[in-house]
């Protein structure tokens, strides 16, 4: 892995554990206690002021918070293609009919509630893609023991779209049809009693996420429990609004975009990660971990060009495993496999942080060295063989290595190679036939 590979990885893992330990901490009841509360007296406190919000403002925030929506849609869907996970599916699917119910708020918003009369009933909108997600946020604790995994990933994509089109649908008739139109009663110690709905499902969505295991590791998991919780804060407050446009809902709604922001920035970590993998994967070798063919005739050939801009040799060994077919044949293909792991690990202790080891093929490995002459490349030679005449692991291992260096043994990538290979077979048969005369000699 390279030190900006290294340092990225560092940085997610720390974010990742942060999220964790806040998590961890919120674990005890008292504090959920507390912070639910809290937001009620926050709530309390921003109903004692006579702010009124201007429409205008509300409108760029639920466009804000429809964008949010989408955003995180395309992230989740990304990562469901990334990682096979359904709850991925299932979330980016809810946010993104999230985000065409907050477009609809505002058609809704400048059709009713401009009017004083309607000042005092709570928006429909809000109520349906609320508890729409809270339910779905409660279904994604539970997907993966409910619905049996099918082969095909087009039929998870079809099984959730029908959770989701069949969840919109129930929620939203449910609002719809229901004699009672949700009102908001200002003289009351709740005015807005219908958030407290919304509120407990998301608090059971908070805690049913809390204790469900994280397999992957993954941000996404971790931001999870928070939205919930950040949520079930966005009711409780907004419990406490006497008026649409008052200082209570204005912070309700921002308190719900920031829940948005948390988890959009969790899943752009996790995509971030993901893509630094594949990317990880198309140039490293699965086995051992050391870079592949493709890399290795990359690095190749950024060193030509950097050498022959500073006139300075550079060095490229080609080692091959003597006997592995023996090795195989003896003690079987998982002995041989963690005999070519085993050199790996010798080329990685052997090597710098401006080395490259690769696995060349089969039985091969290369090992390119940069500012490095013949007289210092024989010297690693030497060193690697000493480290596995040193290992003491069975079966004992032996390598027949080839140097070439630029631009003594050639200028191109295939000259240097041909001429490791030679080197390596040569020095293949001088060993082959020292065994030869000392088995004759005893």
């Amino acid at each position: 892995m390279s030190h900006n590979g290294f340092s990225e990885h560092l940085m997610y893992m720390a974010v990742l554990q942060n999220l964790k330990t806040l998590r961890l901490t919120g674990r005890p009841w008292w504090l959920a206690l507390v912070a639910c509360s809290g937001a009620v007296v926050v709530g309390h406190f921003l109903r004692q002021l006579n702010i009124v919000l201007n429409p205008l403002a509300w409108s760029s925030a639920e466009i804000i918070s429809a964008l949010l929506s989408f955003t995180i849609a395309a992230s989740v869907l990304v990562r469901y293609y990334g990682t096979g996970n359904r709850v991925s599916l299932l979330l980016g699917l809810t946010f993104g009919v999230t985000g065409i119910i907050h477009l609809s708020a505002i058609f809704e918003f400048y059709d009713h509630f401009l009017k004083h009369s309607e000042q005092v009933r709570v928006p429909v909108s809000w109520m349906i893609g609320q508890t729409l997600l809270g339910l779905l946020l409660l279904v994604a604790c539970v997907i993966n023991k409910w619905l049996p995994w099918p082969r095909d990933p087009g039929k998870n994509v079809v099984a959730l779209s029908a959770i989701v089109i069949s969840a919109t649908c129930l929620v939203a008739a449910t609002f719809l049809l229901f004699p009672i139109t949700p009102a908001i009663h200002p003289h009351s110690p709740t005015p807005r009693v219908w958030e407290l709905l919304p509120a407990a499902v998301f608090l059971i969505a908070a805690v049913a996420l809390n204790r469900a295991k994280e397999n992957d590791g993954f941000a996404f998991d971790t931001a999870l429990v928070w939205v919930a919780g950040l949520n079930v804060m966005s009711h409780l407050i907004a419990s406490q609004s006497t008026r649409l446009l008052d200082a209570s809902a204005g912070v309700a709604e921002l308190v719900n975009a920031i829940s948005y922001i948390v988890l959009l920035g969790a899943t752009l970590l996790d995509n971030a990660r993901l893509f630094r993998q594949v990317r990880t994967l198309a140039i490293s070798d699965s086995l051992t971990g050391l870079a592949n063919y493709r890399h290795l005739v990359d690095i190749l050939q950024s060193e030509l060009e950097r050498s022959g801009r500073t006139n300075r040799p550079f060095s490229v060994l080609l080692m091959d495993l003597d006997g592995l077919k023996k090795i195989n044949d003896r003690h079987g293909h998982v002995i041989g496999s963690r005999a070519l792991c085993r050199v790996a690990t010798i080329l990685r202790l052997n090597s710098r942080s401006i080395d490259t080891a690769a696995r060349y093929g089969g039985d091969e490995f290369a090992l390119v060295l940069p500012e490095t002459n013949v007289t210092a490349a024989e010297q690693v030679v030497e060193r690697i063989r000493n480290c596995l005449l040193a290992d003491e692991e069975v079966p004992q291992l032996s390598i027949s290595i080839g140097v070439a260096t630029f631009p003594k043994c050639g200028v191109t990538v295939q000259q240097l190679l041909e001429f490791a290979d030679r080197a390596l077979y040569t020095m293949k048969e001088q060993s082959k036939r020292g065994r030869t005369e000392k088995r004759k000699r005893s």
